[in-house]
């Protein structure tokens, strides 16, 4: 818990907020808090539950579309009358749930029975799902308040960027002049500019870890097996990943820790791997005596920025500085051949399919059917139209050209035998590579600037869990991520190392222009 106290006469001060003598608390500041450190101040009197979220929509209704960044879409009109209940479990002194009082922020496409699901798309723009997916009922049953839904690439179709036909286009909140990434911008730019403490996302083959990286967050992609899809609008059913993108790894852990874990509904999920809990993994000693495989290959592109690589070049000295042991050009036998030849199944017009079929009224049952309207985003035509081309009623099993499913997948498990026998080999605890070995690119220039996303390789296709962590700043102003990749159900190691490089290294750092707002005490 990231906590400073003062002397008497001040108040606890969460992270970047700085303290004067009888300092009201009109003052607090909402810039980094912590969940942790959160709920020790409600706990303790120094602010109230409905306090916390109204300050969280204050910075919404100033900064969000004021200045560019379009990173929320709707916000939950009963986000209040949640924080009143919170608050009244306190004053008659009941038991509070472990995330009591964290407003979250969720991408549009995480089924919520209370707030429109869209998918980035402006043909569900007036879909109400009849239920919660698991992971949002899962915070909720924790006590998390969801406050807004937040922007996403349409049916997250693009790793470039953030722009959807329902909601239009989410820019990068360190500088609106650059993309977010795709498709969970929304949640990455939001959570970075201290619109909530934490946020939802999903990753395909990107969009946890590459927006997290391109707004200083972390961002987890868990074992294919490990987390639950339920209720997520479907890209490619057997790649798709659900998770939180977070300032801190340790608010990241604290909402893995809620989760994490088996669910029925989602065929893939497998009982009792995950850890008891990921909380006692944060060890600021965790980097000492754990050997880090270098993967050269994520690192040297042909096209790979020279200052990327030398932010990263930074970052294993401050790793090795921490009492890691560096295993630099680790090989991982005919990845580029593997890479190459594994191929997305290409399900997501019969996965959709299966989606809409679960609302209460669907607009639609082919995605198909939205070419012939003008319900799309324009430059996601061509991916329309790939993800089209397979028959709507014949699954992806079933038909002539039949794909191998996750976890039956022949070259997908040959990458992931490959990949784990050459890290027993060198006796590594975990890979590392740049999360982009490129900057964001230009907004004006997404497609042409897309460069370096060093996502789409290896932990999507071979189903390993893989973390992203801020690494540092290119010029100065645009964030650089680490991305730490593990065995299956590594998870706990991912938090142990990612967490002792957070602390020893400190490389987050929030937006500029986007600082404490006089805080309404009319509530």
């Amino acid at each position: 818990m990231v906590i400073t106290r003062f002397i008497s006469k001040c108040i606890i001060i969460l992270v970047f907020v700085s303290c004067t003598e009888n300092k009201p608390l009109s003052k607090i500041s909402f810039i980094e808090m912590t969940i942790s450190g959160t709920q020790e101040a409600v706990i303790n009197g120094r602010i109230s539950c409905r306090e916390v979220v109204q300050g969280y929509l204050d910075r919404i209704a100033f900064y969000d579309k004021a200045k560019g960044i379009n990173a929320i879409t709707v916000l939950n009109p009963k986000a209040l009358e949640k924080a009143d209940a919170t608050d009244n479990i306190l004053t008659r002194g009941g038991q509070l749930p472990e995330l009591f009082c964290t407003p979250i922020i969720v991408k549009d496409n995480f089924d919520t029975h209370d707030l429109v699901t869209s998918g980035g798309s402006i043909a569900l723009a007036d879909n109400f799902p009849p239920d919660d997916a698991f992971m949002v009922r899962k915070l909720r049953e924790a006590g998390a308040i969801i406050i807004a839904k937040t922007n996403m690439a349409e049916w997250a179709f693009s790793p470039r960027e953030t722009v959807s036909s329902s909601f239009g286009r989410t820019a990068n909140a360190y500088d609106i002049n650059y993309v977010p990434a795709g498709s969970s911008g929304g949640t990455a730019s939001g959570v970075a500019a201290n619109f909530a403490l934490a946020g939802l996302g999903s990753d395909t083959g990107n969009s946890i870890r590459g927006p997290s990286s391109h707004l200083a967050l972390f961002g987890i992609r868990s074992t294919i097996g490990l987390t639950s899809r339920d209720g997520v609008i479907p890209l490619v059913y057997d790649r798709d990943i659900a998770g939180p993108m977070t300032r801190t790894v340790e608010d990241g852990a604290r909402l893995f820790n809620v989760l994490a874990g088996y669910d029925p509904a989602d065929p893939l999920t497998i009982p009792n791997m995950r850890e008891e809990n990921y909380l006692d993994f944060l060890n600021i000693e965790g980097l000492s005596g754990k050997r880090i495989g270098v993967l050269r290959v994520l690192v040297d592109h042909e096209d790979a920025d020279s200052e990327i690589k030398s932010i990263f070049a930074d970052a294993l000295l401050d790793m090795e500085s921490a009492g890691a042991i560096i295993i630099d050009n680790i090989k991982i036998p005919r990845f580029d051949e593997l890479e190459s030849q594994i191929k997305s199944c290409s399900s997501f017009r019969y996965d959709l399919m299966r989606y809409l079929l679960k609302l209460n009224s669907p607009p639609f049952l082919d995605v198909k059917t939205l070419l012939d309207t003008e319900n799309y985003v324009p430059a996601s035509k061509n991916g329309l139209e790939f993800f089209s081309q397979f028959p709507l009623e014949i699954s992806p099993e079933d038909r002539e050209d039949a794909c191998q499913l996750w976890p039956n997948n022949t070259l997908r498990n040959e990458l992931l035998t490959y990949t784990v026998t050459a890290m027993d080999e060198a006796n590594l605890d975990v890979l590392v590579y740049p999360t982009w070995s490129n900057p964001p690119a230009l907004i004006d220039h997404a497609t042409k600037g897309y460069k370096g996303d060093n996502n789409q390789f290896l932990s999507p296709s071979a189903g390993l869990p893989a973390v992203t962590v801020p690494m540092g700043f290119w010029q100065k102003k645009l964030p650089a991520g680490l991305q730490i990749l593990g065995r299956p159900y590594s998870e706990g190691l991912l938090f142990e190392i990612s967490y002792s490089y957070e602390q020893l290294s400190k490389k987050r750092r929030p937006p500029n222009g986007l600082g404490p707002i006089s805080f309404n005490n009319n509530y």
